[in-house]
């Protein structure tokens, strides 16, 4: 292996998580201990950032507050949803980015987000191969939706499925309440993995959650829900139900579609809840509410999963150590194994950005129950050990205390 010496660009893309920033700590902590990587830069907004030159210098930094990434949810270098296009139709974007990177003699690329953005990663590396610029590129996973392919899972997911599963057995306490009972519907993020609405089941595992819990895995059949609800309800005099925002049709219509697309070509959804509760009033005449999780999934820093925020840490190192020991055109990954007692392991590996670009992972039909309508234990086997530990939350006045970067523009 040939030493590579020169700087590195870190950069945030897409939704972000609870414990994305502790992704950026572990690169930038490791990054900036290498003497091999002299100058340590964050990118403004992800790849935007890198095409405006919008760099924040990491090293001037104070360390005491970079550590409190760990706890701060959100990206703290800035997101987008930016879609490069395909360098073989238009090539401008990256032109532009190898500009900026010989200008600052960027060797190190790393860029932490989910399918699209390792899109975006993969066409970088491949682009910056073509062009016979030296420039190691590793992707660091990052989605709540659990939807990366060749990761066992993904950092941010097990902190949204903590608090999934925590809200879902607050909610469904509060269900209890009266003698008059209800049906209350949770929508739950997820357009084609129903990662995230599976680990409402964890909330019924554990003796207070849905009744019912469908995925975008299985066609949605809006009688057979009727008919799950009113027999439930008649059963118990109320009823729960954890419902992902991406469920459909058997011909692929999406429930809750709205008509319109983002920059990536996917539909956007809306509105699921409210209307599947409207129909539940109109067909059923049972009075019925219905709860969005919204936003609060992915940056619910108070109940994050401490095994999350230490295996995204772990991601972020990994990718810069895998790139100072000479690799490209990677993504870090999750491998999971158990010890001679049975206590749950996670160890990193690589996987190509080829393979990984674009590709989805779906929760196996094995782990849903055979009508349709909520998960079997192997979902909880393997959800359980990505939930634990609790967050030690750095706190003023009972207040959490975020990160307060300095985002120093480099010159």
């Amino acid at each position: 292996m040939t030493t590579l010496k020169g700087s590195c660009i870190i950069g945030q893309s897409g939704g972000p998580t609870a414990v994305i920033n502790a992704s950026a700590l572990g690169a930038i902590q490791t990054a900036l201990q290498s003497e091999n990587i002299t100058r340590v830069f964050g990118a403004a907004n992800g790849i935007e950032g890198v095409l405006n030159e919008r760099l924040y210098d990491m090293g001037l930094e104070d360390p005491a507050e970079l550590e409190l990434l760990k706890s701060t949810p959100a990206s703290a270098l800035g997101s987008c949803r930016y879609k490069m296009a395909d360098p073989a139709v238009d090539d401008t974007d990256y032109k532009r980015l190898l500009e900026v990177f010989k200008k600052y003699d960027v060797r190190y690329f790393f860029y932490n987000g989910g399918n699209d953005s390792m899109d975006t990663c993969n066409k970088i590396s491949k682009f910056m191969q073509q062009s016979g610029y030296e420039c190691r590129v590793i992707g660091i996973p990052k989605t709540i939706d659990n939807d990366l392919f060749g990761t066992d899972h993904c950092p941010g997911f097990g902190s949204a499925a903590k608090f999934i599963a925590t809200s879902c057995m607050e909610v469904q306490k509060d269900l209890c309440v009266y003698e008059k009972g209800r049906v209350t519907i949770v929508e739950i993020m997820g357009r084609h993995a129903g990662w995230l609405a599976a680990s409402a089941s964890l909330a019924t595992w554990a003796g207070a959650g849905p009744d019912l819990v469908y995925l975008p895995e299985i066609n949605f059949n809006l009688d057979e829900f009727l008919e799950d609800v009113q027999r439930i309800y008649n059963e118990q005099g109320k009823c729960m139900v954890a419902v992902s925002e991406g469920i459909h049709y058997a011909d692929g219509r999406f429930v809750a579609e709205t008509g319109d697309k983002d920059v990536f070509g996917h539909s956007q959804l809306g509105g699921l809840g409210v209307m599947l509760a409207e129909i539940v009033k109109n067909k059923l005449g049972i009075k019925v509410r219905s709860i969005e999780l919204s936003l609060l999934q992915r940056c619910a820093s108070h109940v994050a999963s401490q095994t999350d925020i230490d295996e995204a840490w772990a991601a972020g190192k990994a990718a810069v150590d895998a790139a100072l020991a000479g690799q490209t055109d990677k993504m870090v990954a999750f491998e999971r194994s158990y010890d001679a007692q049975g206590n749950y392991l996670c160890s990193t590996k690589l996987i190509g950005l080829t393979d990984v670009a674009n590709v989805e992972k779906n929760v196996p039909r094995a782990w849903i129950n055979a009508r349709g309508n909520g998960m079997n234990r192997e979902f909880i086997d393997y959800a359980l050990p990505l939930i634990q530990g609790n967050a030690t939350v750095v706190t003023e006045n009972s207040l959490p205390r975020f990160a307060k970067l300095k985002k120093i523009l480099a010159k």
